[in-house]
């Protein structure tokens, strides 16, 4: 536990927003992540560049975090961040920008075709999320507890997690 916490310690998440009405450069408010193996997976060579130009922009409205689908910019819950497990942002983070990179190749986010712990492009994310979550050492109870959301049954959480290969909790 405590090596996960140094991880995400060092990562200068700024925990202080205030929702605007705005996009602001994510590299102002994510500082770190440039550097992290996760995201330079994710982005290859091209990952100093991708996180310079993008944007987020901070809500209250309710969710965690998204990827427009209009711009591929973020969008984030302002409490979410100030409030919510850090551990949790972190993993979401890393789940989101592999949906900016999946915007960014032209690829449907949002496809209505799949159900959503279906859809490919979501258990693309969930796996990049995964990976670094069991790099970080969580226990497998711990990831099936990440990967738990309101808008999913517990039927699609199992087959979720089946399908990246993490142990369902009894």
């Amino acid at each position: 536990m405590m090596r996960m916490l140094r991880i995400v310690n060092r990562l200068h998440i700024s925990r202080m927003i205030s929702a605007r009405a705005a996009t602001h450069p994510f590299m102002d408010y994510f500082k770190g992540l440039k550097n992290v193996e996760a995201v330079r997976r994710i982005f290859g060579e091209k990952t100093q560049e991708v996180l310079h130009n993008l944007k987020v922009e901070f809500t209250w409205l309710s969710g965690y975090m998204r990827v427009s689908n209009v711009d591929g910019h973020l969008i984030i819950n302002s409490r979410y961040v100030n409030e919510g497990d850090r551990i949790d942002v972190y993993l979401d983070l890393i789940h989101e920008l592999v949906h900016v990179k999946q915007f960014m190749e032209g690829k449907e986010l949002f496809d209505s075709d799949y159900n959503y712990a279906e859809r490919p492009t979501e258990v693309e994310a969930y796996r990049y999320a995964v990976e670094e979550a069991r790099r970080m050492g969580l226990s497998d109870e711990r990831i099936y507890q990440y990967l738990k959301t309101e808008w999913m049954s517990n039927e699609d959480l199992k087959q979720l997690a089946k399908t990246l290969n993490v142990r369902c909790p009894h």
